[in-house]
């Protein structure tokens, strides 16, 4: 009797792991955003033209108004969560944001940790001077000051390239791109390291005086980043920008920012 009652519990113990298990690896992420209908969007509010504050403090951007479209199509409210870029994972995995989607250059490194979309945007990692400087490659460049974002990919692009890195006499890390810009305007750097499409909008709007270099230092691609887990909300995601793609509206919102389209997601 206690051999069968041992046997019993055994039976029972293994079918509720088995069953927790199932649920442990249910993916419910796109009914989750469903049910609570808000989708919380990671940013970096100081990133044009992806997302950045205009003159009235309201966040806009590129990437706000495909996320503004992407929610109004699904039914959901986007709510917009500016986030300490050097923790965005952090905030992603601790599931204080729904995504991260911001300019957020995928990276091989990065996808060991996040779920990301097909890119949807080229970019490249380039230098930027104060107008006049006497700095034409990276050569150039060597025993001077070089500023750039903490924990951005133009990071990753400079650890890419130690030798150009070896080079310089220091690398200074700010909170944000804008900043770094105006201390290389003061002169308390020689030349910051960033995204190609935030700097030259930058300089149009701005009408500042800086000088993009011809050479690059990495070739990348803007991705929206998941957690590991959540890949029916990534598809979701996905889906509808394909969707926006094959209508046009892709089109209208780029041409709208950039002048032109400029985005790379197939239409679906």
């Amino acid at each position: 009797m206690k051999k069968l009652t041992f046997a019993f519990l055994i039976l029972g113990l293994t079918a509720f792991l088995i069953t927790g298990c199932g649920e442990s690896g249910k993916d419910d992420s796109w009914e989750k955003v469903e049910e609570k209908g808000q989708f919380i969007m990671g940013l970096d509010d100081s990133f044009p033209p992806m997302g950045f504050r205009d003159e009235n403090g309201a966040i806009v951007g590129f990437d706000v108004d495909l996320a503004k479209e992407v929610c109004s199509r699904l039914g959901v409210e986007l709510k917009l969560q500016p986030i300490n870029w050097d923790a965005k994972e952090q905030e992603l995995n601790s599931g204080n944001i729904d995504c991260i989607w911001n300019g957020f250059t995928i990276t091989e490194e990065r996808k060991k940790n996040v779920l990301f979309t097909e890119p949807y945007m080229n970019n490249r990692q380039v230098l930027i001077v104060n107008s006049g400087a006497p700095f034409k490659t990276l050569a150039d460049l060597k025993g001077k000051k070089l500023g750039l974002q903490a924990g951005s990919s133009a990071a990753d692009a400079l650890n890419s390239a130690p030798d150009f890195k070896a080079d310089l006499q220091e690398v200074v890390e700010f909170d944000d791109n804008m900043t770094a810009l105006m201390d290389l305007e003061k002169g308390g750097i020689d030349v910051v390291l960033m995204d190609e499409i935030v700097a030259r909008f930058y300089i149009q709007n701005k009408q500042k005086q800086y000088q993009v270099l011809d050479q690059e230092l990495a070739h990348e691609e803007y991705g929206i980043g998941f957690r590991k887990k959540d890949q029916k909300l990534k598809d979701k995601i996905e889906q509808t920008l394909e969707e926006m793609a094959a209508d046009g509206k892709l089109a209208e919102i780029s041409t709208a920012w950039f002048g032109k389209d400029i985005t790379t997601i197939a239409a679906e």
